[in-house]
């Protein structure tokens, strides 16, 4: 699954960098959430959106997942003039979506650097790095405590 990287030289606002494509012409990142990651291709298409190889309603079933994943869509008003392509490993439903999100948020930036300013002020790009807080010992829980007995 090794594909040759071309640069592709666009201009773009701000920083000149240059616009990393693979062969296909899809720009690739990655995305973590809680203990999710996904690996996003996009390219441009007509806004399918493709998780585990299967359409993002019927792999993300409640509608507050698949609003999460297209957050990053409406914040950049680019809604269906990409195709995604997204692989997602580990966590919980909730977590998959996130990734996916923040994963999408950053191959948008690859593909057009113009569409930075917008994510970045949705708070798109920054990894949410909240996790489970692990369990200590002598409780149950992390926090929970034994019920208090004083006689």
């Amino acid at each position: 699954m090794a594909e040759v990287e071309e640069v592709v030289s666009t201009p773009t606002s701000e920083n000149n960098e240059k616009q990393k494509l693979d062969s296909l012409g899809r720009a690739y990142s990655t995305g973590k959430r809680k203990d999710a990651v996904a690996r996003v291709w996009i390219k441009k298409g007509s806004g399918k959106i493709t998780v585990n190889k299967k359409p993002v309603n019927e792999y993300f079933a409640r509608p507050t997942l698949q609003m999460i994943i297209q957050q990053a869509f409406s914040v950049t008003s680019v809604e269906n003039q990409f195709d995604v392509m997204a692989t997602v490993k580990g966590g919980g439903l909730s977590g998959q979506a996130g990734a996916v999100r923040h994963g999408l948020s950053k191959a948008l930036t690859v593909f057009d650097g113009e569409l930075r300013g917008a994510l970045k002020a949705a708070g798109f790009l920054t990894r949410d790095s909240r996790v489970v807080e692990r369990k200590k010992y002598g409780k149950p829980k992390a926090r929970r405590s034994f019920q208090f007995s004083k006689r």
